[in-house]
């Protein structure tokens, strides 16, 4: 008596190569684009942690700051004329800081397509005099 079961192999070659390609993709346009979200998303969080420091700061120490962020992180998009704008409103005592980014970087996915990552952030924080 024979088993059916000495005809199966269990071979599955076509789901796992397309399971390899798609992993293989998606860990190319992982590679292209995290390094862009992650310097963006640390801008943003300088701009935030800027803001909280308006009281102490002068608004071209502000501005200087911000843009030698945008220097190390290397983001040259933001460095553009009016990328980044701040405002102070109030006096040095208290009031609000605002900053405002607004730029657009371009991604290319391995000269396939072009990827246009906007960002269009705003932030409001309030600050007061810690001397």
């Amino acid at each position: 008596m024979t088993s059916f079961h000495h005809r199966q192999r269990g071979e599955g070659k076509i789901g796992c190569i397309s399971t390899l390609l798609i992993v293989a993709i998606l860990a190319a346009l992982a590679v292209k684009l995290v390094p862009v979200i992650y310097s963006d998303n640390g801008l943003a969080n300088a701009a935030e942690d800027l803001g909280s420091r308006a009281g102490i700061l002068a608004l071209p120490a502000l501005e200087a700051q911000l843009r030698g962020k945008a220097t190390e992180l290397e983001i040259p998009e933001a460095l553009a004329k009016g990328a980044m704008t701040v405002q102070i409103r109030g006096d040095k005592q208290a009031g609000t800081c605002v900053i405002t980014l607004r730029y657009t970087r371009k991604v290319d996915l391995y000269g396939i397509y072009t990827l246009p990552i906007t960002t269009d952030k705003t932030v409001n924080r309030p600050y007061m005099d810690a001397r």
